[in-house]
């Protein structure tokens, strides 16, 4: 078996809409195309001792036990790889359970489709499965656990951790979309001005003054001090000299820790002798030069969360530690602690398994105890010096024990310090007393506390401390996203997509807007090329100053990784026409549709789809979309348009030479077509077509008919601001057009127009696209030759694994097909043929250009338009 390519989706996508995050593996099987599973002597016994929790895979059976019943009966091995792949990933902490697989019209070469958690685990899973499904045909040993192990690895190395972790899932719980920036913990919600950023638990609106006084030990406690909230006595030292004058001055126990340490690093506690001290010193001072001694202060250690102000949470932690039997040894009693199933590796369950670290050999020293000792039945031997939970610590959820002196004192100093998200350390007997009665003090006060411990403590109630951060950063009625409309289809895209963005800048909003030849915000191009992918999407979405966002969505981005947005207020498609079918396993329309639809199914359910009542295909999905539909035609007397108005349902129709909004039988008129430039005085069908969409997606958004209306008159079509889009140049003898047309229906397109043009000759130079089917690239021939007088063939920039030779005959084919005597001839260059065919041009001639390379074009004939316009300048 060849894995031919992997894709990772990372959006809605045509798998799936609700889960966007899919591994799609394309897998040649190669000759176990004639093996499936029941031919393969023992592979049942085999899979199933290697992976035995795979009997829970109901697969299409239903029931348990089903996916097993699918290999005795027989099954492919893509599909056997499918579920390897999911279980895998479950069996690694990563509960996967959506997968589909899929044969393509090449035979034997099948889509392997399955969601993932973590992008690199989910590629990973899918190598291996591979892999491993080699090893069961073949029946040959795998290690199941190391592999297991590598994706643990993977998982912890690139996961949210779990504060971070549970702030998304309470965003993504209340819709708000979530982007990963990096790949770190540095996430932001929403889009656009209405984004908020964190980073593990520091918030954008967390204030540096206030982490650099939580950093800062001694100045947080003065600061405390001065406020009259109870903490240790003790002092801030350099040296041993320091470090003896402290101790004699207070006396031991004593704490050592570092000014700037946080986590519990460097620190040591409960030192009662000299030696000890300076160890202690000489520890604490890896991290830190200035180092902080003070009265250790027996009693429990608590954690108290204070959020907005608010105490949300508190926990009594507790160091790792083990209880005697008066049998087992500590290294066994470690052993058998860390098979507690809620212990696992990093993060992945509620507690972590204990390590065995300089830390808890210290700790054994001081009891003169080793790995070996057996310590007495009921005895407690704490590992640890912190009661952290990422060192094998545990918690107690504490909060409704609270005193409440002491949550107003908690409450006083997040503000005292001035941290939105504050942890505060206190050693005390209880909580349930006021501090001042129980001698507890105040230990620290942390930025960016762990949320771990209140989330799944070992013992009590969990709490939603995640909930309270969004609220902070969402206050009810306080808008997340931003408008979207999202424009797709096969023609017309960009400049239904420039139209509305047009629109949306002259009511007021700063847009920012995606098309095929780059990313715009308010019409400055911030990056040039192609970017109708999920990627330039993003860039819209991130960027803090957008407040609208129109994004053109091309076929190819959706399928090499799904949208770049979760949702969209209005999805527009113009039309599903032939152009690039063959390509990525879409070999006609229905595929084509399938990939185009995506963007209407991410419509949020009160939003609209809009869509082309003349194009077949489109219509052939109106009545299957969760979502309000709109349409718009270019025929008053379209059975479409004629059923949406019998149902009251709002249209936009091009009747009597005027774009007009119809609502049942009312209408209103924003204009008269030939007085939008863009629709070049009425002639240009296809760009009223757009005016159509555009106008109607507007108008759904709320925009108002005047506004529409002037807006669309003020969009002069340009070189500059409608590059490829039917741009015309005036010289003294003839014009030229150049249109990026490259399909049969953009070629058709501009045939509709070339019927208003009055010209003496029409010359066209044209190429083959080498990435469409032989068909297409006939019929653009043909089309051509019907249109033109004179034709000048040239070759594309990007043959894309084509000779010009057989994409040229073919063109030649459709001109002889065309039923008219046209001349033709082949000139390589693009540049050249321009030159030429503007060399030949006489008195009243009319030029196409059909091209790919729309800068050059454009720059070539502007240089011309110059140089005629020197001449002129020199002859007066």
């Amino acid at each position: 078996m060849k894995i031919e390519k992997i894709q990772a989706l990372r959006g809605p996508n045509i798998w799936s809409i609700r889960r966007k995050k899919l591994i799609q593996m394309r897998l040649d099987l190669e000759e176990m195309e004639n093996f499936p599973t029941n031919k393969i002597e023992g592979f049942r016994e085999r899979i199933e001792k290697l992976i035995p929790s795979l009997y829970s895979h109901r697969c299409s059976e239903g029931v348990e036990g089903g996916f097993f019943h699918r290999i005795e009966t027989g099954t492919w091995m893509g599909h056997v790889i499918e579920h390897i792949a999911l279980e895998i990933q479950t069996l690694a902490g990563m509960d996967v359970g959506f997968g589909r697989t899929r044969e393509t019209k090449t035979p034997g070469i099948y889509n392997v489709v399955f969601n993932y958690i973590e992008e690199n685990a989910g590629i990973y899973a899918a190598e291996e499965a591979v892999k491993m499904a080699e090893a069961l045909i073949n029946g040959e040993e795998y290690d199941l656990n190391a592999c297991i192990h590598r994706l643990k690895e993977i998982r912890e190395r690139v996961r949210l951790g779990p504060s971070t972790g549970s702030i998304v899932e309470e965003a993504v719980s209340r819709r708000i979309p979530w982007i990963r920036l990096g790949t770190n913990s540095l996430v932001q919600l929403g889009y656009g001005v209405n984004q908020q950023r964190f980073q593990a638990t520091i918030t954008g609106k967390t204030s540096s003054i206030a982490v650099d006084i939580a950093c800062n030990k001694e100045l947080t406690k003065r600061m405390l001090h001065d406020a009259a909230i109870p903490v240790p006595i003790g002092d801030l030292i350099v040296d041993e000299e320091g470090l003896d004058s402290v101790v004699r001055k207070i006396g031991y126990p004593v704490v050592i820790k570092p000014l700037d340490g946080n986590h519990g690093k460097g620190s040591s506690i409960n030192v009662n002798d000299w030696e000890t001290a300076k160890i202690g010193l000489e520890h604490a001072q890896k991290y830190s030069k200035k180092v902080i001694v003070e009265k250790y202060i027996t009693g429990y250690d608590f954690r108290v969360l204070v959020i907005n102000n608010k105490m949300v949470a508190a926990a009594r932690r507790v160091p790792a530690h083990v209880v005697g039997d008066g049998e087992l040894n500590l290294q066994q009693l470690i052993e058998k602690e860390n098979k507690d199933p809620r212990r696992g590796y990093g993060h992945e369950n509620v507690l972590t398994e204990i390590a065995v670290d300089k830390d808890t050999t210290e700790l054994l020293e001081k009891l003169q105890y080793t790995l070996e000792t057996i310590p007495h039945k009921g005895e407690i031997v704490y590992l640890k010096s912190t009661a952290n939970l990422s060192t094998g610590g545990t918690s107690i959820d504490v909060t409704d024990m609270v005193h409440p002196e002491n949550i107003t004192m908690a409450e006083r100093i997040s503000k005292i310090i001035g941290l939105d998200v504050c942890g505060i350390d206190i050693m005390a007997e209880n909580l349930t007393q006021p501090l001042k009665e129980s001698g507890g003090a105040i230990i620290e006060v942390n930025a960016a506390p762990g949320f771990r411990m209140h989330l799944a403590p070992s013992e009590g109630l969990p709490r939603n401390v995640a909930a309270p951060v969004v609220d902070m950063l969402y206050p009810q009625g306080k808008p997340f996203t931003i408008p979207i409309i999202a424009v797709t289809g096969t023609n017309g895209k960009t400049t239904t997509t420039r139209l509305i963005s047009h629109i949306v800048k002259s009511n007021g909003y700063r847009v920012g807007f995606t098309t095929s030849d780059g990313i715009y915000i308010q019409n400055t191009m911030l990056t040039k090329g192609d970017t109708t992918g999920p990627l330039s999407a993003e860039f819209i979405l991130k960027d803090p100053t957008v407040e609208f966002a129109v994004l053109e969505t091309a076929r190819g981005g959706i399928l090499r990784s799904g949208l770049g947005f979760s949702q969209c207020d209005i999805g527009v498609l113009t039309n599903i026409k032939e152009d690039h079918l063959g390509l990525n396993d879409i070999h006609n329309l229905k595929d084509l549709t399938k990939v185009k639809r995506v963007v209407l199914d991410s419509v949020k359910k009160n939003g609209w789809s809009v869509m082309n009542a003349d194009d077949e295909y489109s219509m052939r999905i109106v009545n299957d979309l969760h979502c309000n539909v709109a349409i718009f035609s270019m025929d008053e007397n379209n059975p479409h348009m004629k059923k949406f108005a019998k149902e009251g349902k709002i249209t936009c129709v091009y009747e009597e030479g005027f774009v007009t909004i119809k609502k049942g039988d009312w209408k209103i008129r924003i204009g008269k077509a030939k007085d939008f430039p863009i629709t070049m005085e009425g002639k240009a069908k296809f760009m009223i077509e757009n005016v159509l969409a555009a106008s109607l997606a507007s108008y759904l958004h709320g925009f108002g008919i005047e506004d529409i209306s002037n807006s669309l008159r003020t969009f002069l079509p340009s070189a500059q601001l409608t590059p490829g889009r039917l741009n015309v140049f005036k010289f003294k003898s003839f014009k030229v057009l150049i249109d990026f047309a490259h399909n049969p229906a953009g070629y058709e397109a501009i045939e509709d127009y070339l019927k208003n043009v009055e010209s003496t000759k029409k010359i066209g130079i044209i190429s083959g696209v080498g990435d469409r089917r032989d068909e297409d690239i006939k019929l653009c021939g043909k089309i051509a030759g019907r249109m033109f007088d004179y034709i000048i063939i040239r070759n594309e920039k990007h043959l894309r694994g084509r000779k010009e030779e057989e994409i040229n005959g073919l063109i030649i084919d459709g001109i002889n097909e065309a039923g008219k005597d046209v001349s033709y001839e082949i000139i390589p260059k693009e540049i050249d043929a321009l030159k030429h065919a503007m060399g030949m041009a006489e008195e009243g001639s009319f030029i196409t250009a059909l091209s790919d390379v729309i800068s050059n074009a454009i720059d070539l004939v502007q240089e011309y338009q110059a140089r005629e316009l020197q001449e002129d300048d020199k002859m007066q």
